[in-house]
């Protein structure tokens, strides 16, 4: 076969670097985007940051003046201050089916009065164990025992490898070493700060702490009773069965149960594990006589323009070396700043549409939230849903009920009896409603939730109300049954 040439017409479609830019903005996050326009200004001489405090009446026109559903606002509200969750691992140690009896974790010691909690905040678990391991007068034998105790500790307090293992592996270490040895160093560390680490299992981390308090203590006996031989039945919360086998009187075991609820399932979480994470909201929503305002939060980011004097230097007729860089330079720049304005205006648009879907929840809460999907609000701002998808990852808007993610608005539905729609969001708010208001005595089931929404005329299956319910963290009846 000979080799030929061919002459085909086609249509490609191409990504300009202005457009890979402009949507790689879109989907960053305000903290993310605050990096890029640090690196655009560290790298570009024609990008300058404005050190005017006020706001241009340009920018303003251009999308980032406050959005009224009903009227201009004749006052703009005050910038937010950037807002902050707290981050706590779920993770559970050893019998973590029974952590789900305590209702809170006790209290850190108040840093005031505690000249170690700073230093604890910003170390692990086991170098705050390794530390205390140091002060401890002891043999150089014992103290290899304890490191490999300490290096066998989980964040939450637990060892990782049976103490029988630790044993086997210091054999070839330590000449003639009994397992005694180890047990008692455990027990050494088991009363290290926090009380109860190294513990091989949650029943001897409880006895810890509970041998730690003072003999007198009120109930003590009995908290001990219940640990030792009840754990099983009071992880599943068989109040009958236990106070059957031990003779307990209801108020008697209601008086334990608070004591062993106040100690700690996971110790070592008490140290370097709590983390605190920052959130700028991107967009603030407040309600200014009787109106929803949108707007921008633009003090989270440097206001930029291009700057006059290097943009004065460029000459168009000279294609020198240095005049073609400064061109480039400059036409950079305008790209970046037409596409930083471009993402205000998409971001602002979008959380205006939003706020217009979502009113009944600003004004009356997750139980009015609208069913919301992704294709609604590109239909009404005229724009592609992987757009909306960008435009709501990552990004947060400060109300008066809190600061959510974009996406927290967005839910699908179910249907109801009056043939409306209902969104999950506000499912969850109902079950979470009947949960807090039901009797602890006898928890509702999921039938009996899916039976009281029905009543309401809102149709949700059982496995449904179970995977909400789940999704929430709200253990099953059997579980959240309580003595009162």
């Amino acid at each position: 076969m000979k080799p030929s040439l061919q002459l085909k017409m086609g249509q490609q479609l191409t990504m300009t670097p202005q457009l890979q830019q402009a949507i790689r903005l879109l989907q960053l996050s305000t903290l993310d985007l605050q990096q890029e326009i640090q690196e655009a200004l560290e790298s570009n001489p024609m990008l300058e940051s404005e050190e005017s405090a006020e706001e241009p009446s340009a920018s303003r026109d251009e999308g980032e003046q406050p959005v009224d559903f009903n009227e201009k606002a004749e006052q703009t509200p005050e910038p937010e201050e950037p807002e902050w969750t707290e981050s706590i691992p779920n993770d559970l140690p050893v019998d973590s089916g029974w952590d789900d009896v305590y209702s809170s974790l006790p209290a850190s010691s108040d840093e005031e009065h505690d000249p170690f909690a700073r230093s604890r905040a910003s170390e692990s678990l086991q170098d705050y164990l390794e530390w205390q391991l140091n002060l401890t007068p002891m043999t150089d034998r014992d103290r290899l025992m304890g490191l490999s105790i300490i290096e066998a500790t989980s964040n939450d307090g637990y060892l990782t490898h049976p103490l029988q293992d630790i044993y086997q592996s210091l054999q070839a270490q330590i000449e003639e070493l009994d397992f005694e040895e180890l047990q008692v160093m455990q027990r050494r560390i088991l009363h290290f700060d926090p009380v109860g680490c190294a513990s091989a299992s949650l029943k001897e981390c409880l006895e810890v702490q509970l041998n730690q308090l003072p003999e007198e203590t009120h109930f003590l006996k009995e908290a001990r009773l219940l640990i030792q031989n009840h754990l099983q039945a009071l992880g599943s919360r068989d109040y009958a069965q236990i106070m059957r086998r031990t003779r307990l009187k209801e108020h008697q075991l209601r008086e334990a149960l608070n004591l062993v609820q106040s100690l700690n399932p996971r110790p070592g979480s008490e140290i370097g594990q709590t983390e605190t994470e920052y959130v700028t909201p991107d967009i603030s929503v407040s309600k200014i006589k009787d109106r929803w305002v949108v707007e921008l939060n633009s003090e989270s980011l440097p206001r930029l323009r291009i700057n006059n004097s290097y943009a004065s230097m460029v000459q168009r007729a000279n294609n020198s070396r240095d005049n073609v860089f400064m061109k480039n330079q400059l036409q950079e720049a305008r790209w970046f700043l037409k596409n930083l304005q471009s993402r205000n205006e998409t971001l602002l648009k979008v959380a205006g549409k939003i706020v217009e879907f979502q009113k009944e929840f600003l004004e009356q809460g997750e139980q009015a939230m609208k069913p919301l999907v992704l294709a609604d609000i590109a239909q009404a701002v005229e724009m592609h849903e992987s757009t909306i998808s960008r435009v709501t990852t990552q990004k947060y808007m400060h109300t008066p009920r809190g600061v959510f993610e974009l996406k927290y608005f967005f839910s699908s539905h179910v249907s109801t009896d009056s043939g409306g729609e209902c969104s999950s969001t506000a499912i969850r708010a109902l079950i979470k409603k009947l949960v807090s208001e039901e009797n602890s005595k006898k928890p509702l089931s999921d039938n009996k939730i899916a039976g009281l929404l029905g009543d309401q005329g809102i149709k949700v299956a059982r496995r449904t109300i179970a995977k909400y319910r789940e999704s929430m963290n709200i253990p099953p009846s059997n579980e959240r049954k309580q003595l009162i």
